[in-house]
């Protein structure tokens, strides 16, 4: 995901009201959209360096987007949750029907399907993020793709604060691979400073003991780490070491 310009970088001051940031940029104080919802615990650090983007939108009121922080461990973390959707939406539709022989090895299990549908719809309340299916069966493999930032040490955890929608989505996919279908859940580590992932069972115990009976059940869990530069965002083939 290339963005329309480079990113500028700045101060990270303060958020507040959940969806602002103050930033420090070139003299002047910004406020910026904070597209993330979730605590941004280990990265909501004042004074750290910062990535934001520009609006030349008429309609915005808030013409700036904070889409990074440095960690104080020195690497960059994307806070953009629009940002894991769209990078691994570009690599699926590279991958899927693809017969290309240099695949990267942790994408290659995406191959062997034909077709793919973002935001595929299986209830009146319900869209998972990605279905993908072979040609002549009406069995289709689920993805859902989770935004990872929270870190201790080495080790990513999701989630960052308690997610009763997150707890849904995992019961969802027990129900269709119940059915008889496949599912994965896909977590996008926005930042390179870690080695594991692990569920983040202080915060929401419920979410972590779920994962682990998805897993039991034949749940895929693929932990991917997100490369991040001023220029683009790229799901890389870095698969870190899953802890349950």
């Amino acid at each position: 995901m290339k963005y329309g310009k480079k990113l500028d970088e700045g101060v990270f001051l303060k958020r507040y009201k959940r969806f602002f940031a103050d930033i420090e940029w070139q003299g002047q104080t910004l406020v910026a959209h904070v597209p993330n919802t979730g605590s941004l615990k280990s990265v909501n650090n004042p004074g750290r360096p910062c990535m934001f983007s520009h609006s030349d939108n008429p309609e915005r009121k808030l013409k700036q987007t904070l889409e990074m922080i440095q960690a104080p461990t020195g690497a960059w973390v994307g806070v953009n949750t629009a940002t894991p959707n769209t990078v691994v939406r570009e690599t699926l539709e590279k991958v899927v029907g693809s017969s290309a022989k240099d695949i990267a090895k942790n994408w290659s299990h995406w191959a062997e399907f034909e077709s793919v549908k973002p935001e595929f719809k299986i209830s009146a309340e319900t869209r998972l993020d990605f279905a993908l299916q072979k040609k002549n069966t009406d069995k289709k493999h689920f993805i859902e793709v989770k935004n990872v930032t929270l870190a201790e040490g080495k080790t990513a955890m999701f989630p960052d604060a308690e997610t009763t929608r997150g707890q849904k989505h995992l019961q969802e996919l027990m129900n269709l691979m119940d059915e008889g279908h496949t599912a994965e859940i896909l977590f996008t580590i926005q930042r390179g400073d870690c080695e594991d992932f692990a569920p983040a069972d202080m915060i929401d115990e419920e979410y972590g003991r779920l994962l682990r009976l998805a897993a039991q059940k034949g749940l895929r869990i693929t932990p991917l780490v997100v490369d991040l530069s001023p220029s683009e965002a790229v799901l890389s083939d870095r698969l870190l070491n899953l802890k349950l």
